[in-house]
């Protein structure tokens, strides 16, 4: 997963291109910058900032968009005009999601855009995202209205979107009274709200790390509410983590996320990519997944709450990821992990002879078990057969299977089940088998 921040320098790394960085990290996500303008900042004082020449942040991009693959872009400081220009002409056409993030004035008091760029920033940047996240003060001058209410809220975040905008975000924690923030989502038409309890102290670097989260969210295919969600969490808990590094403010610092959602997201993301894999999605349609180390039940396998769909020649993700998401390509892993305990993830594909053929010939272990021959008894028992053809399997098999596959049943549809250590492994037996 391949993520692209187009923002400014921040030195002290609390926010800015650095900070956003350390967030795609933190999920797992490959970070790539272009570099908007350079500022002098620290924890407790804002010194100077500049912008980098337009012609060289036309550079960057280019240099980015010709050479890597991108799954999702964010737009945090844009300092001038001239840049907003630039930006937008590279970009008008890109159909991956771009979450803009308005960034205008330093927490440390610095002035990130000129007051002239901003009518260029609402006609250029605003139609290009597919979300902006202002907070209160950011929304009330982009839409020349005050914020006082939710209503008011509700009210901006429609003017916003009538600007362009797919989708807004105000988040509420500028606005001091109460001891809740709310927050506020326009998906479309339909309004969302969300609220957390009012952290009592001020820090560096958490407006970024929410946009920063919620870019890696959207491109791992969450539905946007519940990235959203889930960024605010995140930010919630990396603002409770600041640390005071400095003499100043404190900074934010994120924990160390969930190694088996990273690794699993980042392969699934692969896999929607591969050209012509709808031809190998089945009609149940595709999960993907993986275990904890010595897995003992469904709880202890993520994967995919919905499934991978077929869109044109892609696959396309539709649900979240989560412990306990999938039934029956967790129920295969889990039992060739209690005979085979290095493997622990596994994906399933469309029934083809050619393609078992294949993996023959690419030289994995190929297995198999015949659902026909399944007793009666068996069947009346729910959530006893995939147990039960696995096991049959693998009973004679002496080291770990790749591929396990089945012709079908009355009514049940012919399936490949590959396996592997972790889900870059059994991608790249994917790969073996349809290349």
């Amino acid at each position: 997963m391949n993520i692209l921040s187009i923002a400014g320098s921040d030195p002290s790394s609390g926010a800015g291109v650095q900070g956003d960085m350390k967030t795609f990290s933190t999920f797992g996500a490959y970070g790539l910058s272009v570099i908007t303008a350079i500022t002098s900042q620290n924890t407790k004082k804002f010194f100077d900032v500049k912008p980098v020449r337009p012609s060289l942040v036309k550079s960057q991009i280019i240099s980015i968009l010709e050479d890597f693959h991108i799954d999702a872009i964010k737009i945090g400081m844009v300092y001038d005009k001239q840049t907003i220009r630039v930006i937008h002409s590279e970009l008008e056409k890109i159909k991956e999601p771009i979450i803009l993030d308005p960034i205008f004035k330093s927490t440390t008091g610095g002035i990130l855009q000129m007051e002239n760029a901003l009518s260029d920033f609402k006609k250029c940047l605003i139609p290009l995202s597919y979300i902006i996240t202002p907070n209160i003060v950011e929304a009330e001058k982009i839409s020349g209205t005050k914020i006082r209410s939710l209503k008011d809220a509700k009210n901006v975040a429609r003017k916003i979107q009538k600007l362009g905008a797919r989708n807004v975000i105000i988040k509420g924690g500028h606005f001091l009274s109460g001891s809740k923030v709310i927050d506020i989502l326009l998906h479309g038409k339909q309004f969302h709200v969300f609220s957390h309890d009012r952290l009592k102290f001020e820090n560096h670097g958490g407006g970024c790390t929410f946009s920063a989260s919620l870019c890696a969210n959207i491109a791992r295919g969450k539905k946007l509410p519940d990235a959203v969600d889930a960024a605010r969490l995140f930010t919630v808990k990396s603002i409770k983590n600041a640390s005071r590094i400095g003499s100043g403010l404190a900074i934010t610092m994120h924990s160390k996320s969930d190694e088996i959602e990273n690794q699993l997201s980042r392969a699934i993301t692969k896999f929607c990519s591969i050209n012509s894999i709808d031809k190998y999605i089945p009609e149940c349609q595709t999960n993907f997944v993986y275990s904890t180390l010595n897995p003992l039940s469904l709880k202890d396998v993520m994967g995919l709450e919905g499934r991978i769909v077929r869109t044109g020649k892609f696959g396309t993700v539709a649900g979240n990821l989560r412990y306990g998401g999938s039934k029956h390509v967790a129920s295969s892993v889990l039992e060739v992990a209690r005979k085979f305990p290095s493997i622990r993830s596994g994906v399933n594909l469309k029934y083809d002879n050619n393609t078992i053929k294949k993996a023959i010939s690419e030289g994995l272990k190929v297995s198999s078990y015949d659902r026909k021959q399944e007793p009666l008894k068996n069947k009346k028992k729910d959530g006893s057969t995939v147990p039960w053809g696995i096991r049959t399997a693998i009973t004679s098999l002496k080291t770990p299977p790749d591929v396990i596959f089945h012709k079908g049943d009355f009514g049940k549809e012919p399936m490949i089940l590959i396996f592997g250590k972790n889900p870059e492994d059994t991608l790249r037996k994917i790969l073996k088998m349809l290349r």
